[in-house]
């Protein structure tokens, strides 16, 4: 048993970065520079654009990743966005599991996308013409004036300014969000490794077992056509043992993107070279757990065919989980729950559910700003994630 586990443990890691982590890395580059040319400027138009401002935070919160629906967060500590505008970004967004969407299940990520861009519209307009916002507007004013800060007390805080989006650097949002550590500027021996090296040989890594990737496509053996026996398995396993040395040193485990970070990516094309690598390193792991997971499941329960009865008699529960499991904070959780719907374990109501349901990384700075308005968020997001999750799931029974 031991020596079968084992053998588990070493295909899941290689079937994880070939398969999935190598396209992850190479969508996350595309839309990584996507959003550093244009990101500002969404954000710049969501303030401008009172009326509408559901809607583009809806878009902001569709980009793929967390950096969308993070840089949404303190202009509602600012009072520049209504509490549906949040609302409307946190259903939309579908954090890092949107990236393993989009590289393992294109067509699914499309018609899941539209769905939740409409539910989060809806719902956005819906919570502002009920005008509610937690009791957030009474406190706004007292968490202002906590954070506030003498320009004394800012200049002994900071070594060096930054960019910021939707706030300037030492009003109050920057305080709340970017100073809750000591010395935010003060570099390690870890950071400078992953500044000056690490991100570079990450980097290489993924171009090569992208070539190895799309060869698998075209049902190629990697690990005997290529001249290089066993190559498949060596960047495979390679590949993984780093993304998880990245993922230790850059001490991400449950949470992946902090504003801080979203903003650096937005000002600096290393930075995000760097974030993305981290970002990519994040999800590998994650996909790696949740391929190790299903294979030992279906070791212990007897095979691929005792999956596939269990998820038909599990469906609506697996829906009911998919809302709840969106409850959690970060993008740990959601992405091994949608890597085990691409390996046909849930069905695409659960899938549904969990993405409408799911806030990702964006709700650890409203965590910051106030938990309150963070509690009543999740709560929101999780009605039309089970309403459109339960609905979905009698389509598929009725008509598929």
């Amino acid at each position: 048993m031991a020596g079968q586990i084992f053998e588990k443990l070493w295909s899941s890691a290689e079937n994880a970065f070939l398969q999935v982590g190598v396209f992850v890395g190479a969508v996350l580059l595309i839309f990584g520079y996507i959003n550093y040319k244009t990101q500002g400027r969404f954000v710049q138009k969501l303030e401008n654009a009172k009326h509408l401002q559901p809607v583009i935070g809806a878009l902001l919160g569709l980009t793929p990743g967390c950096g969308g629906a993070i840089f949404v967060m303190p202009l509602y500590l600012k009072g520049t966005v209504t509490y549906g505008t949040v609302i409307s970004t946190l259903v939309a967004t579908m954090g890092d599991s949107a990236f393993v969407m989009i590289s393992t299940r294109p067509l699914d990520y499309v018609l899941v996308a539209v769905i939740s861009l409409a539910a989060a519209i809806i719902t956005g307009y819906v919570v502002d013409g009920l005008k509610i916002d937690g009791g957030f507007s009474k406190r706004r004013e007292a968490l202002l004036k906590k954070n506030a800060v003498s320009a004394q007390e800012h200049a002994k805080m900071q070594n060096t300014p930054m960019h910021h989006i939707g706030h300037e650097d030492g009003d109050s949002i920057d305080i709340l969000l970017h100073h809750h550590k000591k010395a935010r500027h003060e570099t390690s021996h870890m950071n400078r490794f992953i500044h000056n090296g690490a991100y570079q040989i990450f980097w290489v890594l993924i171009s090569v077992g992208l070539v190895l990737g799309v060869s698998l496509l075209f049902q190629v053996d990697v690990n005997s056509d290529f001249g290089v026996p066993h190559i498949g398995t060596v960047i495979g396993i390679g590949g993984m043992i780093y993304c998880l040395f990245y993922m230790v040193i850059g001490k991400r485990f449950i949470k992946n993107e902090e504003h801080e970070e979203a903003e650096q990516k937005v000002f600096s094309l290393k930075e995000t070279l760097v974030h993305n690598a981290q970002d990519t390193a994040f999800v590998c792991v994650w996909v790696f757990l949740a391929y190790f997971v299903y294979e030992l499941f279906v070791v212990f329960v007897g095979g691929e065919a005792v999956v596939a009865s269990w998820m038909m008699a599990t469906g609506l529960f697996s829906v009911i989980v998919g809302a709840l499991i969106g409850l959690i904070p970060g993008c740990g959780p959601q992405i091994i729950f949608v890597s085990l719907y691409g390996k046909g374990m849930l069905p695409f109501a659960a899938l549904l559910a969990n993405a409408i349901s799911q806030d990702g990384d964006a709700l650890f700075p409203l965590l910051a700003i106030d938990r309150r308005s963070s509690l009543w968020a999740t709560v929101i997001t999780t009605i039309p994630a089970l309403l459109l999750g339960i609905g979905a799931y009698y389509i598929e029974i009725l008509f598929f």
